[in-house]
């Protein structure tokens, strides 16, 4: 299985699977991960999610291959179903993060309410890189933890940053050895689980009340954007030579 779903102790964790393909994201795999979400908002044992990746690796983001076979347009597309489960999630949400996060695998920590993350791993943004634009909300999350200097740089760019670098936009709660982040997370997880779960449950939304209006139309906005965007040839250009191994050409398009 490439997403790991498993119960013990008042936590439900959702884990990538897919070491060989850098945990890249298929269609499948938001269905599973959205599918699990919605069990945990109804299972009354669930009182904390925990998102990891594998060893080295949190998520490559979209699986490039897949995405071009079955690009899931609309807003019952398994990606959206996952965006909406996790930027709606009712119960706490701990991220372990071990490796490299690329594209969604940064963007959903944003909606994550704690995340720790190894001294050696990697974030980026890299949508202006494939002729794409932001999504997951990102365009208007990131700024609000990092300002829109620290948001413009990380999203027009799209160049990769450290961890330190990560903490030091606010996204990032704690950085740890690469061996211990998996299980510090767990224990974060598992203490949240033993609190009162109306408490948790409360003390969350009121925190994401005003808010959670705004990121729904972002996300919408969002994906209307990238859906254009991602049948330009802009695009087809950056996919083309993601495959081919060589650098893209933009210079051709105006």
């Amino acid at each position: 299985m490439d997403i790991l779903v498993e119960r013990a102790d008042g936590v439900m964790t959702i884990a990538f699977n897919r070491p060989d393909r850098k945990n890249a994201i298929t269609a499948a795999m938001y269905q599973t991960m959205a599918d699990a979400l919605v069990e945990a908002h109804s299972d009354a044992s669930v009182r904390a999610i925990l998102i990891r990746g594998s060893v080295g690796i949190f998520s490559a983001g979209n699986d490039l291959e897949d995405f071009m076979k079955s690009p899931g347009g609309g807003e019952n597309a398994p990606v959206f179903q996952f965006l909406r489960a996790i930027s709606s999630a009712e119960k706490p949400l701990v991220a372990s993060v071990a490796g490299p996060a690329v594209g969604v695998g940064t963007t959903l920590l944003l909606h994550c309410d704690l995340v720790y993350a190894a001294e050696s791993a990697t974030f980026s943004l890299p949508f202006t890189q494939l002729g794409l634009c932001p999504e997951a909300a990102s365009s208007l999350l990131l700024q609000r933890v990092a300002g829109y200097q620290g948001a413009a740089e990380k999203l027009l760019l799209g160049e990769a940053f450290d961890a330190k670098e990560a903490q030091r936009m606010g996204f990032v709660n704690r950085l740890l050895p690469a061996a211990e982040v998996d299980a510090f997370a767990m224990a974060q997880a598992l203490k949240l689980a033993a609190l009162p779960a109306s408490s948790l449950r409360v003390t969350k939304a009121l925190m994401k009340r005003a808010a959670q209006h705004e990121i729904q139309t972002q996300i919408s906005e969002e994906a209307v954007h990238f859906g254009k965007m991602l049948l330009a040839p802009e695009a087809r250009e950056a996919f083309k030579a993601f495959f081919e191994k060589r650098k893209p050409d933009f210079r051709q398009f105006d």
